[in-house]
Parts: structure tokens; sequence; C-alpha cells
């Protein structure tokens, strides 16, 4: 019968010696037939069994229990941190989307508000450039010349030089007139009080004798009104009298000028 120590220290093999000296089989007492001690037979021997233990058993011994709790915990443990993340975010999506009538009326104000606000904002800043473009205007028309009045010119030199030396981006209107003609006078009358009204407009009449024209001109073609900017004729507008006759006023004139674009309409 198998002992303790068998079980613990495997079976005895070659050279294997008891603790006690008297202990000993009666094969190896006896010997074989010659008197030679039998050896034992190693190779019909079979080897410890193998641990192939897979990570569960029957018969766990106090560091598995151990071990299986502390595990059995740690996915206690890990599932309420989960679920606890779920509550959370499903509390925050309520909290969202769920809103008192209180709450959403409290909101709607504050899009009011802003969007007032926005359109507050938006009409300052318009304020603020019209502002800032009128500045620029006055600025531009302070250093503008202004005339307020007609100008004689009594020498051709004097009607070359008001449209040649004169700032560019003045518009110089000239009359031609005879003074033997009504119609030049009724001119000369409309243009005085339109030189007031547009002061930036360089108003001037010059008689049809000093400009050398041709006598059928001087009798047929006025009143005329030349136009020039920048020291070319823009307008030319001659026989006047077939237009507006020879009783008309300062507003049939502006009104002419403007419907051709060489006076800005007020």
């Amino acid at each position: 019968m198998a002992t303790l120590d068998d079980k613990i220290l495997g079976e005895k093999l070659h050279n294997y010696c008891s603790s006690s000296e008297d202990e000993g089989s009666d094969d190896e007492r006896s010997g074989d037939e010659e008197g030679n001690p039998v050896k034992p037979d190693v190779s019909s021997a079979e080897p410890p069994p193998i641990n192939n233990w897979t990570g569960t058993a029957s018969n766990t011994g106090p560091k598995g229990v151990i071990e299986d709790w502390r595990r059995y915990k740690q996915l206690e443990a890990e599932n309420r941190a989960e679920l606890a993340k779920e509550r959370v975010a499903l509390a925050k999506k309520l909290t969202m989307t769920v809103k008192t009538d209180r709450e959403q009326e409290q909101e709607k104000n504050t899009e009011e508000l802003e969007d007032e606000l926005n359109d507050l904002i938006d009409e300052e800043f318009l304020m603020e450039y019209q502002k800032r473009r009128m500045q620029e205007l006055m600025t531009q028309l302070q250093k503008a010349p202004k005339f307020g009045k007609v100008v004689t010119l009594n020498t051709k030199d004097e009607f070359l030089n008001a449209i040649d030396k004169e700032d560019q981006k003045v518009t110089v209107i000239i009359h031609i007139f005879n003074i033997n003609t009504v119609a030049c006078e009724t001119m000369n009358g409309c243009l005085d009080v339109l030189a007031a009204d547009y002061p930036m407009i360089k108003f001037c009449r010059i008689s049809a004798d000093i400009t050398g024209l041709s006598r059928h001109f001087r009798v047929e073609g006025v009143p005329a009104l030349l136009v020039y900017k920048e020291g070319q004729m823009i307008g030319n507008f001659v026989q006047l009298v077939t237009e507006l006759g020879n009783d008309f006023f300062a507003t049939d004139v502006e009104r002419f000028l403007i419907e051709y674009g060489m006076l800005p309409e007020k």
C-alpha cells in the first residue's frame, strides 16, 4: 500500500534512499536467481499528471475563493458605475428637453431681446456709417470752390480761362447771349437764381459778339448754354427758345438741365 510520502514525493526510483535503513522491498532483498539485485523498470513508471487547470474548479482553494470574490465585487462595481453614467446622461437629456412654461416664456423673451439688440446694433452701425459719410462729404464740400453768382466774361481769354483753369471737379455752365434778344434777358435772370441755389456750379455768361461767332448764330442760335467739365464739353444746347420759348422761369431751366444730367438732383 502506498504511503503518504509516496503521494507527496512520488514513486521510489533508482538510487532512492529511505530514511529507514531497515525498509526495503522483497524484490530488492531477494535479487535474481544468480544473486544480483534486481533494478526497477523505470520505463514502465508513469509520470505524474500535468496540471491542466482552466481557471475554474469545483473544489477551489481558499486563495481561489478570495480571488473569485474580488472579481465578483469588481464586476458589480463596474456595473453600478455604468448604470450611474446612464442615469446622469438621461437626467441631462430630460433637463434639456423638458422645460416648464415659465422657462419657455423666459427663453422666448431672451430671444426677442437678443433680436432687438441685434437690430439696434445694426441701426447704430448704419447711423455711425451715415454720420461718418456725411462728415466726409462735408469736408469735400468745404474744400470745393463755391461761387453763388453768375460770372460775366468780357474777353476770349476769360472765356478760355474759365474752362481750362478751373478745378477739374467743377461743372462750368456758360450762357452765350445777345443783349437784343428777349429770351436771353430771361435766361440771364434765371441763371442768377440758379447760381444762388447751386453754389458748387460755376455759372458764366458771355456776349455772342465777343466770341466771334457768325451773325446767323448771334441771331438764331441764342440763348445757348455750353456745359464743360474737366476742360471738356459735355453739353451743347443752342436755340433754346424752341425748347423754352421767350417766357420761362428758373424752375423750367433747372428741370431742363437736370433732365440732361447737367445739374445734380436736389
